[in-house]
Order: C-alpha cells, then sequence, then structure tokens
C-alpha cells in the first residue's frame, strides 16, 4: 500500500535528524510596501530597523529583536506578490550546513541556488508544495558590518557544492 510505503520512508528518515542546534533563525516576507511593512514591524511590533537595503539598491529591509542581524526581512521583489518569500533555518556552523547539503544531494533534491550574503551564507530550495527554504549559518558577527558599522549586504551565488569541501564528514 502506498500509505504504508510512506510511513516507512518517513520513519526511516526520522532516523537520520540534523544538528539538534538547528534553529528557525528568520521568516522572510514578501510586502506590497516596503515603507509600510517597515512601519509594522518596527512602530507596532518594536522591532528595530538593521538595515535598510534600498541604500544599496535593494527593495529590502531586515529588522530584528535585539543585536541579531535580522529575525524579519521584508521585500518589494514583486510587490503584486505578497506572503511567505521563504523561512529560513540557522545552522550552526559551516560544517553542519555542509552536511545539510550533502543530505539534500544525496536525497536527489534539487537546490534552487546558494549565496554568500556577507553576514550568513545560504543554501535555497523549496519543498514539495513550492515553499520557500533558505538553510543558512552565520558567519562571526566581526563580519557583518564593514569598517564604517554599515551592515554588510551582498549577495554573491557560488555553488553549494563548495560546502562539501572541507566539511568534516559525519554520521
Amino acid at each position: 500500500m502506498a500509505g504504508g510505503a510512506a510511513a516507512r520512508t518517513l520513519a526511516a528518515m526520522q532516523t537520520d535528524t540534523i544538528h539538534p542546534a538547528v534553529r528557525v533563525g528568520h521568516v522572510h516576507l514578501r510586502v506590497a510596501d516596503l515603507d509600510r511593512g517597515i512601519a509594522f514591524y518596527r512602530d507596532v511590533l518594536g522591532l528595530g530597523l538593521t538595515a535598510d537595503a534600498r541604500d544599496a539598491g535593494i527593495p529590502a529591509a531586515f529588522l530584528a529583536a535585539g543585536d541579531y542581524h535580522h529575525h524579519v526581512a521584508l521585500n518589494a521583489f514583486e510587490p503584486a506578490r505578497r506572503g511567505l518569500y521563504h523561512v529560513a533555518l540557522r545552522f550552526p556552523d559551516r560544517d553542519e550546513l555542509g552536511r545539510a547539503v550533502r543530505r539534500l544531494i544525496d536525497r536527489g533534491w534539487p537546490v534552487a541556488h546558494a549565496s554568500d550574503h556577507g553576514a550568513t551564507v545560504s543554501v535555497y530550495l523549496a519543498d514539495p508544495d513550492g515553499n520557500g527554504i533558505e538553510l543558512y549559518y552565520d558567519r562571526p558577527r566581526d563580519h557583518w558590518f564593514d569598517a564604517d558599522g554599515r551592515p554588510v549586504l551582498k549577495l554573491e551565488h557560488f555553488d553549494p557544492r563548495e560546502l562539501l569541501e572541507n566539511t568534516t564528514t559525519g554520521a
């Protein structure tokens, strides 16, 4: 039976889990009006605006509680599309992100792309329903800001298989 096979597959996958320190790191939302979104998350919810990427020509903003680079990202890349852009899982380090990429490759799951954002190194994919997922790790805090104290905002694509290099092997 198909249901029984699916249950066995699910049970088998559950024994091969990711690192226990992985957390939901941030949520990235599509908004129609970036100023309105910033005002809501900053003024109504009380998050701090950590970076307004419009200064770098990117229609996006990043907000956080405390001194983290961002817990909520907003973008107006396509103002007609609103809602979830992606949910992001933060891995404790490069090795664990490399293991996650190895897992995706071993299971034949497609990776859309990988990007170096300066503060973070990220791999992007979609779940079976097309929901966006970002897997990432934070670089040390001294990489988050430039010499003038401005947040480092960049979008440099790379081959996600580079994360497999120098990654310690594990179970």
